[in-house]
């Protein structure tokens, strides 16, 4: 194989995003195929897409088709694991918009269909190629920061009014978009948090407000503490209600401490590591010598989606190693499960996560939801509304 026919299931905001840089920006791919069940959608792609591409207003159809080797799926959140099963199923590589999914237990049956079925299986973190976060991760992984101690990230800047909302009726609701916050803007940082640190939580307890500042019936407002086997703990603040909001990712640890915020990324480096300067100073009043270091990152935020893409591509033509395994998509989507189950229960939420309640609690949401879905693979309608945020 010297190219890699690519077929986008949902062509809203994001799938025609997709489209385009397929067809003029990713090395060794070639748009072939699209899928959506809104005629409108349709439509577009017949006039705008070469006559080379096929468009199809069924999945089933779209992948007995055999038009592609290699889906991208950008659908209603629900939508993704089902749809990515029925792909490995039919002996397609994958890669999938964020977030994974609603809940893990779909998202675990995907991975195992994907491990399964042998394919390439990639997730659309496109944050993961900003050099930014590259290099944090960098610095931590390698030893640089010590053993961590407390990680905090403050990321309000996710500002949307209430017509933002009010443009769709699927926006910010249960059965609709399965979350708010924290599933809509921020998979992204839920990702960064735990792949920049290579950590996950023990345990979480979330506070999480439903319709504070917006009329939605889903969290637009979270603040989150939770705490890891080595003692360290962290706190995660977000909302949508802020304005000029924050974006800060501190962390802490046993050699100083590193801020990445307004693109730039600062190490505050101790002389000596604090256990070593504490148990060896004797002059009571004191602290260890600290240097502000300026660390270089590049300049820009980096390829971004074409990045991402570029990269399945190569994986699956020359089994390049993926910079986002879809696999991980599950890592991200456990952090915020646990916030919500957290927030529903009034309780600590403890890792692994109990996906059976989850569900259960996340079910008697939908049955409250003001969204009614219609028909398609998993209720759905194939409309891109993922990649909108």
């Amino acid at each position: 194989m010297d190219q890699v026919r690519f077929g986008i299931i949902g062509i809203g905001n994001m799938g025609t995003s997709h489209a385009k840089q397929l067809l003029r920006d990713i090395r060794g791919a070639r748009l072939t195929a699209v899928c959506d069940s809104n005629p409108e959608r349709l439509r577009w792609a017949k006039e705008n897409l070469p006559e080379s591409v096929r468009t199809f207003s069924d999945a089933n159809a779209f992948f007995v088709s055999r038009a592609m080797d290699a889906v991208l799926i950008a659908t209603p959140h629900y939508d993704h694991p089902t749809l990515a099963v029925q792909a490995f199923e039919s002996d397609y590589h994958v890669l999938i918009e964020k977030p994974a999914g609603v809940y893990t237990k779909a998202v675990r049956d995907m991975n195992l269909a994907a491990a399964k079925s042998g394919r390439k299986f990639g997730i659309m973190y496109n944050q993961r190629t900003n050099p930014l976060y590259a290099k944090l991760r960098d610095l931590v992984l390698s030893g640089e920061l010590g053993e961590i101690r407390r990680t905090n990230w403050i990321i309000t800047n996710w500002y949307r009014s209430q017509s933002y909302y009010d443009s769709g009726g699927w926006r910010a609701t249960w059965a609709g978009e399965g979350g708010g916050v924290l599933l809509n803007q921020d998979p992204h940082q839920l990702d960064l948090w735990q792949w920049t640190t290579g950590m996950m939580p023990a345990r979480v307890r979330a506070f999480c407000h439903f319709g504070k500042y917006r009329n939605i019936e889903v969290e637009d407002d979270v603040t989150a503490y939770v705490e890891y086997e080595n003692g360290a703990t962290g706190l995660f603040v977000t909302t949508i209600g802020e304005a000029p909001g924050t974006n800060r990712f501190e962390l802490s640890g046993d050699n100083g401490k590193i801020v990445a915020e307004d693109g730039k990324l600062t190490f505050w480096r101790l002389r000596v590591p604090e256990p070593k300067f504490n148990a060896e100073y004797t002059g009571g009043f004191g602290q260890p010598e600290c240097w502000k270091c300026d660390i270089p990152v590049g300049e820009g935020e980096g390829p971004q989606h074409r990045g991402i893409l570029q990269n399945f591509t190569d994986a699956v033509l020359r089994d390049e190693p993926l910079l986002a395994p879809g696999e991980e998509g599950i890592l991200g989507l456990t952090l915020s499960n646990a916030m919500h189950l957290s927030a529903w229960t009034s309780d600590w939420v403890g890792l692994p996560l109990n996906e059976d309640l989850f569900y259960a609690k996340l079910q008697e949401k939908i049955k409250s939801s003001t969204y009614r879905k219609s028909t398609g693979p998993a209720g759905g309608k194939l409309l891109d509304v993922s990649g909108t945020h």
